[in-house]
């Protein structure tokens, strides 16, 4: 009986895994690249999900050298347009997330991750010291374009983590480049946090009747050119 029971427990579970590995794929052939949103506010709980997303993010030696910026004032956004060609996703969203890297790697920030790593871990001070001073030393002989290179890959990690969290939710986003960043770093201040801004992700919800793009077939690169296979 026992064994019975594990059998099925075990091909529950695969089941579950597949079922879960089924929707994400759905979920990625639903979304788009939503040209018009509706203005429709989307629930706090989806948000919250996204964004836990974009915060659980792999990045390298866990530094997570990005920050996410949420914005929902009106005001603020009509600023934000200004700066990002005008294009009206940015106002029209319920919610703009706005992925800003660290603009280099100093010593102080690394010692930081590492402090913050050794009191969530319960180890002592000073246990991790050695690849800290590895890594500050490796970081701080590079020049700061070549680090802000770094953090901003870093960055588009959490940013298409957050693409999919939200297909996963279905709610639509818009992944942008197409703006002003020196303007915009400037409107929110960000030379004083030490960041630049690298994408913006407008998220909310279609407008199916004036988006233009919402019924056009989703197009990708044949796979068999897509894939490189080394056997």
């Amino acid at each position: 009986m026992l064994q019975t029971c594990l059998y099925l427990f075990e091909h529950l579970f695969f089941f579950q895994l597949l079922s879960d590995y089924m929707q994400l794929l759905e979920s990625l052939k639903w979304r788009y690249a939503t040209k018009k949103m509706n203005g429709q506010r989307v629930p706090q709980e989806k948000i919250d999900y996204i964004l836990e997303a974009a915060y659980l993010a792999p990045t390298s030696s866990g530094t997570q050298p990005y920050r996410v910026i949420v914005v929902t004032n009106r005001e603020l956004l009509e600023k934000i347009k200004v700066v990002a060609n005008n294009q009206p996703q940015i106002t029209d969203c319920s919610h703009l997330l706005i992925f800003a890297a660290w603009d280099n790697y100093t010593a102080e920030r690394i010692s930081h991750i590492f402090q913050i790593t050794e009191q969530e871990r319960g180890v002592p001070t000073g246990t991790m010291e050695n690849y800290k001073n590895m890594l500050i030393g490796a970081y701080t002989s590079r020049s700061a374009e070549e680090n802000f290179a770094h953090t901003a890959r870093q960055a588009y990690i959490g940013f298409g983590l957050a693409i999919a969290a939200a297909a996963e939710q279905q709610v639509d986003a818009t992944p942008m480049e197409g703006f002003d960043n020196a303007a915009l770093d400037q409107l929110l201040g960000l030379p004083e946090k030490g960041l630049k801004s690298v994408t913006l992700l407008p998220i909310g919800y279609r407008d199916a009747e004036n988006d233009w793009l919402v019924n056009l077939k989703k197009v990708r690169t044949p796979k068999e050119e897509f894939f490189i296979h080394y056997d």
